[in-house]
């Protein structure tokens, strides 16, 4: 089965990494390796890049692409938050850019069969690495109606949320629920028939988001991993982050605004008294997005935002951790 995905933003990723001969760079979603490619190309002929993905597909597929490159490549199946172990088994003490493009691959929406679209009749699964015990299924059938409510408005920001959660209690009263097609058929039942009508999206597209997000613990893992990935910079290192939806963009800007403090005193007093000494500057002020030409040809680029920051100094030396 081919792993097909388009990455967005390729030559502003390579751009604001400031790719060069001799640098590492690692790629924590090395997907079908579209960026790790033109890395690459930017690095050689000493360069090293290290990919990471939790979904070993992905890695099969980066490894196929990237073979004439073997000798300078690293590719590990792992979730990104284990940045510091995974560096370490390969004997890398610091990066001089770290990239994380945080969108699903057309392979899991399209062809993976573990039901991340609701456009077809699929197991409901939803987990990037097939080792996680946890899939929508176990959390929709599992789950009470409170928790479920509660992953719907938090992680999908599902004005519908309390009546989907409720449905699906009812449901499942009868049986399981196992397939994408029963999710969707329970959210289309939920919610009014005005609000379906005047939907400019899908009616089970935030449903679905939230159930991605929570089997995945793709927000929890996010602040930990910005963390972790600044301290496992070089100083001038960059780190590069793109988002697809609010709530993942939310966090890192806020997490980067907190990274960039110059001062941690209460605003009551007058003037600064604090040692607290910025570990990153914000590069992006404005987040990066892509161009026309680039939404024209690949319209799922058209929610892309790309952040960027910049290890400063010699702060932030390295913290003990991994999971």
């Amino acid at each position: 089965m081919e792993y097909r995905h388009v990455s967005v933003l390729r030559d502003e990723a390579v751009s604001m990494l400031n790719c060069a001969p001799g640098k590492t760079i690692v790629d924590c979603t090395v997907g079908g390796a579209g960026h790790s490619a033109l890395i690459l190309e930017n690095i050689l002929p000493d360069g090293i890049l290290v990919g990471i993905d939790q979904d070993v597909k992905a890695i099969d597929a980066a490894r196929q692409v990237l073979e004439p490159c073997s000798e300078n490549v690293y590719l590990v199946h792992d979730n990104f938050v284990n940045l510091p172990l995974v560096l370490a088994r390969i004997g890398i003490d610091a990066a001089d850019g770290i990239l994380a493009d945080l969108g699903l691959s057309l392979f899991q929406i399209r062809t993976s069969g573990r039901g991340f679209s609701f456009e077809g009749d699929e197991p409901l699964d939803m987990r990037m690495n097939t080792n996680n015990p946890v899939t929508a299924a176990s959390i929709v059938n599992e789950s009470d109606e409170a928790e479920l409510e509660a992953i719907f408005s938090e992680y999908g920001e599902e004005r519908w949320a309390r009546r989907i959660a409720a449905e699906i209690i009812r449901r499942r009263g009868d049986t399981a629920i196992s397939r994408t097609k029963d999710l969707v058929d329970i959210v289309m039942s939920s919610i009014p028939k005005r609000a379906i009508a005047t939907s400019r999206i899908h009616p089970a597209t935030r449903v679905f988001m939230a159930l991605r997000i929570a089997v995945n613990r793709e927000l929890e893992v996010l602040g930990e991993f910005i963390d972790r990935a600044v301290d496992y910079l070089l100083p001038g290192g960059r780190l590069c982050i793109i988002s697809f939806h609010s709530l993942e963009d939310r966090i890192v800007k806020h997490r980067f605004r907190d990274l960039a403090e110059t001062c941690k005193c209460s605003k009551d007093l007058p003037v600064c008294v604090c040692t607290h000494e910025p570990k990153i500057r914000v590069v992006s002020r404005k987040p990066v997005r892509a161009s026309e030409e680039e939404v024209e040809a690949n319209p799922m680029s058209r929610s892309a935002v790309m952040r960027v920051a910049e290890k400063l100094g010699l702060q932030g030396q390295h913290r003990e951790g991994g999971e």
